[in-house]
């Protein structure tokens, strides 16, 4: 069988890359050309250069194909411009969900030809196959399972992905990876957005929102304290970078029509909520939803809730067990019954 590698230069799909090797499948990696460094250039050192050499040298030692596919257009118009246009509607986006979807698992098919059955990645998840219906599972690492940004797969995305790494904890891939004698085995799990590498998010923002002055107002006195450069620099609850004294401030408002910060010496937003509406659901399993022992994550971690969901049409009230303090909108709710995970939807408010 023919399994196209999705190959980052980082651990992970390293690993990925010679457990498929081992087990014989006839492997090719691809390396997708995804970072802004072109129209990031002015920033210094391009991020991708040193994940690009890591992959070729990682595919070296395997004697194995790489392929270098270039994804800019296609990324920008699928996950930057969403990540762009949720923060200027003051809304908190996921790109990494539209990248699997999207790109990853979707128009990457369309760049490679017929003849590879299945593509791999070095997500921490399981794919098992139910009566012709997929089902994704949870990886035995639960610091490190990544079915919450795959949540939004299709079950023909999910009948060609491979991940070979899922059945495994993160220590055990990093001893699988020294065992294997990786000429990146010592290299850090990459952080933050996914296209951004190295580069600052504010700095991103700055770029395509620019800087526009606006008031920073106690919420209690209605006093202007200060300004700012731009309410999308700012989330709920932020408490850094407000350069005011007198605190500790914290964001607790915008009025995005106005461009105002509202800032307060409470912070509000630690007033717990147990409910919130969900909407744009896309369901993996087969059955109805459970009753019973449905649970909740709100993003991504080990932090599971039990929870009840009603849907009414093409919205849904989630009712949590416990109250959670960072419930935001344009986030992502990800439903599981025991290890299997359901499916998501957008937390609308």
């Amino acid at each position: 069988m023919k399994v196209a590698v999705l190959l980052s230069g980082g651990v992970d799909s390293s690993v990925a890359l010679r457990l498929l090797k081992d087990e014989g499948y006839d492997v090719t990696a691809f390396y997708l050309k995804i970072w802004l460094q072109d129209e990031f250039s002015f920033l210094g050192d391009c991020p991708w250069e040193e994940d690009l050499e890591f992959a070729r040298a990682v595919c070296e030692q395997a004697d194995t194909p790489l392929e270098i596919i270039n994804m800019q257009n296609e990324y920008w118009d699928s996950v930057v411009s969403y990540t762009i246009s949720e923060i200027k509607d003051g809304r908190t986006p996921n790109p990494d969900m539209f990248c699997n979807r999207l790109i990853k698992f979707g128009q990457f098919l369309n760049k490679i030809d017929n003849s590879f059955e299945k593509v791999a990645s070095g997500h921490y998840a399981r794919v098992e196959k139910d009566n012709n219906h997929y089902l994704l599972k949870t990886s035995p690492d639960p610091v490190k399972d990544q079915t919450y940004f795959l949540a939004y797969l299709t079950q023909n995305q999910l009948s060609r992905a491979m991940f070979p790494v899922g059945l495994f904890t993160k220590k055990e891939i990093r001893s699988l990876a020294e065992k294997y004698n990786l000429p990146n085995m010592k290299r850090k799990d990459s952080q933050g957005i996914c296209f951004l590498g190295k580069i600052k998010f504010t700095d991103f923002i700055k770029h395509h929102l620019g800087e526009i002055e606006g008031d920073i107002i106690d919420i209690d006195s209605g006093k202007v304290m200060g300004k700012h450069k731009g309410y999308y620099f700012y989330t709920i609850g932020q408490r850094s970078g407000l350069r005011l004294g007198g605190g500790p401030w914290f964001v607790v408002k915008k009025d995005i029509k106005n461009n105002i910060i509202y800032i307060s010496r409470e912070n509000l937003t630690e007033r717990a909520r147990k409910t919130f509406l969900v909407g744009k659901f896309n369901w993996i399993i087969n059955d109805s939803l459970p009753n019973s022992g449905l649970r909740v994550k709100i993003r991504h971690g080990e932090k599971f809730y039990k929870c009840s969901l009603e849907i009414n049409n093409d919205q849904g009230l989630v009712t949590l067990e416990k109250e959670d303090l960072g419930i935001a909108a344009g986030q992502f709710a990800v439903f599981y019954k025991d290890d299997i995970c359901a499916g998501g939807s957008v937390i609308l408010e």
